[in-house]
């Protein structure tokens, strides 16, 4: 603690965790360290295949690669500390390392979502338009396009952290969470938080509905086409090819439009926790199982270099 003048500033937080679970917490962490590591490698392997193998060298799949690096590093922001919260209790976190955690987890988080409306825009133009597909969706537009993504939550996130480091913070200084998650830490503050939390607010309206509005949209238009091709094995095949985004865009919305789509980033914050786990643990584990195992041209992908590793021993 600090003091200017008679108000005593918070230099570091405490990351509280879950202490109800905490005489659990040694086999929590095994789990949870297990977890991480196959996401992980689940991510690399995604990465790793699509940029070796020819036949994904495809903006689809290059779309799936930056994905899968994307939300390897957010996750990434997070899983550490919470390890190191199941193995030793609540860890302690300075006010700059907290602010930093805070803004690349929102940073990345958002660049998430709109990567996941430019692949349903992907999608959308491959059903629906296959004639200009090729030449509109060329890699030079794809490579804008990420870059685009990550230019956009930058410059949306980098706002709401400069107004989140201008509060102040007395006394209190004990976040209820496993991060620096942005409602918890508000909450903390002894200034007024409205400014922030209208931003906030905004910002999630913004990033999480604009994007949900934009898979919407084209979803349907997908689905439109689908229904009306005339071979059933097209139909099927178009189905396989979006079924497994779907469920990650399901997985992904959820969570997140609980967490953040409020006007008071302060309400529901011991469920936000639970919540929070889902966006940052099993669905980031789920993701590379629901990509490979449900696509026929990963499994193929991933079969060609078992045998090519076993051929060159």
């Amino acid at each position: 603690m600090g003091k200017i003048g008679n108000v005593t500033t918070v230099q570091e937080f405490i990351l509280e965790g879950f202490p109800a679970v905490q005489h659990v917490g040694k086999p929590l962490f095994m789990v949870h360290l297990l977890l991480y590591l196959v996401s992980i490698m689940g991510s690399i392997v995604i990465v790793t295949i699509t940029w070796s193998d020819h036949c994904l060298q495809t903006p689809m799949y290059f779309f799936l690669s930056n994905f899968s690096f994307l939300e390897s590093c957010f996750i990434t922001t997070v899983i550490p500390k919470l390890l190191a919260i199941f193995l030793s209790g609540m860890q302690t976190i300075s006010f700059a390392a907290c602010l930093t955690q805070t803004f690349f987890f929102l940073f990345l988080g958002s660049t998430c979502f709109f990567l996941l409306a430019v692949m349903s825009l992907d999608r959308y133009m491959a059903i629906c338009n296959p004639l200009h597909y090729h030449n509109i969706m060329n890699m030079k537009v794809c490579f804008l396009l990420v870059l685009f993504c990550y230019l956009l939550g930058f410059i949306l996130i980098i706002g709401l952290i400069i107004k989140v480091s201008q509060l102040s913070f007395c006394d209190f200084n004990v976040i209820n969470h496993f991060f620096c998650d942005l409602g918890p830490l508000v909450h903390l503050s002894c200034s007024d938080t409205s400014t922030v939390e209208s931003l906030s607010f905004l910002l999630s309206v913004v990033i999480i509905l604009s994007s949900l509005t934009i898979t919407i949209i084209s979803y349907t238009h997908i689905i439109t086409t689908i229904i009306h091709l005339p071979s059933a094995k097209e139909r099927q095949k178009a189905f396989s090819t979006c079924s497994s985004h779907l469920i990650v865009l399901f997985l992904t919305y959820g969570s997140c439009v609980f967490i953040y789509v409020k006007p008071k980033q302060t309400d529901r914050l011991e469920a936000n926790k639970e919540a929070a786990l889902v966006n940052t643990v099993i669905t980031p584990l789920l993701n590379p199982f629901i990509y490979t195992l449900r696509n026929k041209q990963v499994q193929k992908a991933l079969r060609d270099a078992l045998y090519r590793n076993k051929s060159m021993k």
